[in-house]
C-alpha cells in the first residue's frame, strides 16, 4: 500500500460553499479505513454501514424536502429496492423508469438516496435504487446479478426506450458491468446510461490515484476492490469492461471532477466508449472532490445534478 497523501489547498476558483466544506479535510485525521479484515468481521462491518447510513440522514431528509420526493421500500426480482417518486406523481401510470446503483465502494450504501432524490425531484421519472449485494459476503458477479433481475423485470413491464440506468463510483462501476453484461446476454439496451465518477478499468491504477490522497485511506481502486473482485480474472471483460466490446451500448453521460481520484478511470472509460462509437457526453467540474454531488451542497452540485436531470429527460421516453 501507498502512504497517505495529503490534498493541496482548493483553489479560489471553487465556491465559497464547496471550499466550506472540503477545506476542513485538507487537516482532518484520515478517516478509517474499510480494511478487508475490518469489513470480514460481521461485528465491525455491521457498524461501519450504520455509520454511513447515519452520516448521510441529514442530507437524505433536507433533499427530500427540497426535492418534493417520496421515498419507500420495495423489491424487485427478489431484490430490495428504494423507490423515489415526485410528490403527486403516478409511478404505477408512468412507464418511465430510471435504476440506480448506489456507491460505497460495493462494501457500504453510500447514495442511494442522495442520487437519487434529486433525479427524481427534477425529471418527475420514478426512480428505483437497487440495494444490491456487497463484498465481502456477496463478491461479483453478485451485485451485477441483482442489477440485472432488477432490469429484467424492469424489461418486462415497460420498453427499454423508457429505461435509463446510472450510478455514482461502485454504482458507476456497476453501471457498465451491467451493461457489458446485458450485451453478452443478448437483451434489449436502455435507452442510456450514467456513468458518474467511476472505473472500467478494475486492473490497473489511474495516474489521478498516484498523486491525490485515496479515497479509501491509504489503499488504491484495485486494492479497494479487491474482496469485490475476489477471485475473478481483473482483465475479464464482465468485470472490467474497458477490456472487452463496448459497441452496441447506449448514450452515456459521464461526470467527474478535477479533484477526483478517479478522473483518469472516468476519462479511460470515455475514450473507450468514444473508439467504440457510443454516443458520450462527458462533464468534467472544476477543484471538486470525488461524487461531490451526491454529499456537497453547493452551486457546483445544483449544475451536476441538473446536468444529470436533463441528460435523462432528453433520452427516457414514456
Amino acid at each position: 500500500m501507498t502512504a497517505v497523501k495529503q490534498q493541496p489547498p482548493f483553489a479560489m476558483t471553487v465556491s465559497a460553499e464547496a471550499r466550506a466544506v472540503m477545506t476542513p479535510m485538507l487537516t482532518a485525521p484520515p478517516a478509517p479505513e474499510m480494511t478487508a479484515a475490518l469489513m470480514r468481521n460481521p461485528i465491525t462491518r455491521k457498524a461501519i454501514r450504520a455509520s454511513a447510513a447515519n452520516h448521510l440522514k441529514p442530507l437524505n431528509k433536507g433533499r427530500a424536502k427540497r426535492f418534493g420526493v417520496d421515498v419507500g421500500k420495495g423489491v424487485m426480482a427478489g431484490v430490495p429496492v428504494r423507490l423515489v417518486r415526485r410528490q403527486g406523481i403516478d409511478a404505477d401510470a408512468d412507464k418511465r423508469l430510471l435504476i440506480n446503483f448506489h456507491g460505497g465502494g460495493f462494501m457500504v450504501d453510500s447514495g442511494s438516496l442522495t442520487e437519487t432524490i434529486p433525479i427524481a425531484g427534477l425529471t418527475g421519472i420514478p426512480v428505483v435504487s437497487v440495494m444490491y449485494r456487497m463484498a465481502p459476503e456477496h463478491p461479483f458477479p453478485a451485485a451485477v446479478d441483482d442489477a440485472l433481475a432488477v432490469y429484467v423485470e424492469a424489461l418486462s413491464q415497460r420498453a427499454p426506450t423508457s429505461i435509463g440506468i446510472y450510478g455514482t463510483s461502485a454504482g458507476a462501476v456497476l453501471t457498465l458491468q451491467l451493461l457489458a453484461r446485458i450485451k453478452a446476454e443478448g437483451l434489449p439496451m436502455p435507452v442510456a446510461g450514467g456513468f458518474f465518477s467511476g472505473s472500467g478499468d478494475l486492473a490497473l491504477t489511474s495516474d489521478c490515484e498516484g498523486f491525490l490522497p485515496s479515497i479509501m485511506g491509504s489503499r488504491t481502486a484495485p486494492e479497494t476492490l479487491a474482496d469485490y473482485a475476489a477471485g475473478t480474472e481483473r482483465t475479464d471483460p464482465l468485470l472490467s469492461p474497458i477490456y472487452g466490446d463496448l459497441s452496441g451500448l447506449p448514450p452515456m453521460m459521464l461526470m467527474t471532477s478535477t479533484r477526483d481520484q478517479l478522473l483518469s478511470q472516468t476519462v479511460l472509460a470515455d475514450l473507450a466508449l468514444r473508439r467504440a462509437g457510443v454516443p458520450v457526453d462527458l462533464r468534467v467540474y472544476e477543484g471538486m472532490m470525488h461524487a461531490f454531488w451526491a454529499w456537497i451542497e453547493c452551486p457546483e452540485t445544483d449544475v451536476a445534478l441538473a446536468a444529470q436531470a436533463d441528460f435523462f429527460s432528453e433520452h427516457v421516453r414514456a
